[in-house]
């Protein structure tokens, strides 16, 4: 139902919070939708309308405005962001030797989740039917063994100062350059995006040997290749008063903002 002249200047380009619900989120950009006005929507007036204003930026996280669109592109873009953008995520894992006490297929996968740091736009879709090459596979190998620290104090009950590779972290995860890869990313660093994340604890005897194929792939098929651990959008808030507030309700109001 098309709305009054009164209010259709205010609800035309807002989402209205209610008390019981949010109301006005329907797309508006087409003919009739609001007497006087034609809201047709075309690609001039989209560019000339449409921004972009990057808010904060570093390496692990951003967050940027996006002025001249519906909730519903918005919502588009943080779906496409968490299933549609490839990266590239550890998909086989051979493991020669495992002797810690992490079963091997929670090591597998707890493996696969770590982020690898690799440009996905270098390499190409592998083919689950053929033998991965240096087009479409990144090799890693995982090889550590746990032993004693013989400069260790005989009073001292610390793992840390005990035993020696003690602690397996991604940091410990080497890249292997299969074909020509050594000079094609010869200004790469490929590996863990962090060096800190915990793998497993061992103890003196034990190792693993381990070799992971990573490839390229989306989050849609496997949360793995998804690119952020989160991402999600908000409605910028207008609040407007409907009535005058004095006194102490204005300072609760003052600190509540």
């Amino acid at each position: 139902m098309a709305a009054s002249m009164k209010n259709v200047e205010e609800i035309r380009n807002r989402v209205i919070l209610g008390e019981f619900g949010v109301t006005n989120v329907h797309t508006t950009d087409f003919p009739g939708n609001y007497p006087g006005y034609d809201d047709t929507w075309n690609v001039e007036k989209f560019q000339k309308n449409f921004r972009i204003d990057v808010v904060h930026l570093d390496e692990n996280s951003m967050e940027f405005d996006m002025v001249g669109i519906d909730a519903a592109i918005a919502n588009a873009f943080r779906r496409i962001l968490l299933a549609e953008v490839p990266t590239m995520a550890i998909e086989k894992v051979f493991i020669y030797s495992n002797t810690s006490i992490v079963q091997d297929e929670v090591l597998a996968h707890r493996l696969g989740l770590i982020p690898i740091k690799a440009d996905p736009r270098l390499f190409e879709y592998r083919n689950t039917e053929e033998e991965g090459s240096e087009i479409d596979t990144i090799q890693l190998q995982l090889k550590i063994k746990c032993s004693r620290n013989p400069r260790a104090s005989k009073d001292s009950s610390d793992p840390r100062e005990l035993y020696l590779n003690h602690m397996v972290y991604s940091k410990d995860i080497k890249w292997v350059p299969i074909g020509n890869q050594a000079d094609v990313f010869a200004d790469c660093c490929i590996g863990p995006v962090h060096d800190d994340i915990l793998i497993a604890q061992l103890r003196p005897g034990q190792e693993l040997d381990i070799v992971m194929h990573c490839v390229k792939g989306i989050g849609k098929d496997h949360a793995k290749f998804s690119p952020v651990a989160t991402a999600s959008y908000r409605l910028l808030p207008e609040i407007t008063l409907l009535e005058v507030v004095e006194g102490e309700k204005a300072e609760r109001l003052k600190h509540t903002s």
